[in-house]
């Protein structure tokens, strides 16, 4: 801990200093609450993508042995944008996930099976929810960095600086309860060689 100056000025200092932690501290907490419930929003929202795509990928494979004939439907998958906006959680911008738009690529159907519309709508769906996972993923890692740095604060605030404040209030106060005490006794002690003088020259 820093030596701190044993003046008024510092007290007062020292107290708006605790005033502003203890202020700010519910603040942080807050902001910990909100990022907690956030994470845990956005985790389901990763856990419940994982688990459509794993499904769509399932039901997929029933069909899927058709996949054996000589055609790639990759080749009709082709991303035309993709819309990222931002949304502001706890003080926090993160990337959200808006559109997803695709090239419109012409089929042979004269020379593609039969079955190649439903592969592509197939293959479009699982795209668009690889990118949403994968947004979700970047939104989960930055909230848990913020949350990582919040509960820093918060400890810093409730284990340093509101106690260091707290001691550096008492400090100064006993320095200067104590410089006060002493001022009054110099007062009397003045007091009374005055006194005395006055005394000792009106029995001259």
């Amino acid at each position: 801990m820093a030596k701190v100056r044993l003046t008024k000025n510092e007290l007062k200092k020292q107290k708006d200093d605790l005033k502003r932690f203890t202020r700010y501290l519910p603040t942080l907490e807050l902001k910990k609450k909100q990022l907690l419930q956030e994470i845990h929003r956005i985790q389901r929202e990763i856990d419940h993508i994982g688990s459509e795509y794993k499904r769509v990928e399932e039901e997929t494979m029933r069909w899927v042995g058709v996949f054996a004939e000589e055609t790639d439907v990759k080749e009709y998958i082709k991303i035309k944008d993709i819309r990222i906006g931002s949304e502001n959680i706890a003080g926090i911008d993160i990337p959200v996930f808006e559109d997803l738009t695709f090239e419109d690529v012409e089929v042979d159907f004269f020379n593609t099976p039969v079955w190649i519309d439903r592969g592509i709508d197939v293959c479009k769906e699982q795209v668009k929810r690889s990118i949403e996972k994968e947004i979700a993923e970047k939104q989960d890692a930055i909230l848990r960095e913020e949350l990582r740095t919040t509960i820093q604060r918060i400890k810093l605030f409730e284990e340093v600086k509101i106690p260091e404040a707290r001691e550096n209030i008492r400090v100064i106060q006993i320095f200067l309860g104590d410089q006060q005490t002493a001022e009054v006794v110099r007062g009397k002690i003045a007091k009374t060689k005055i006194l005395k003088k006055k005394l000792a020259g009106m029995t001259v």
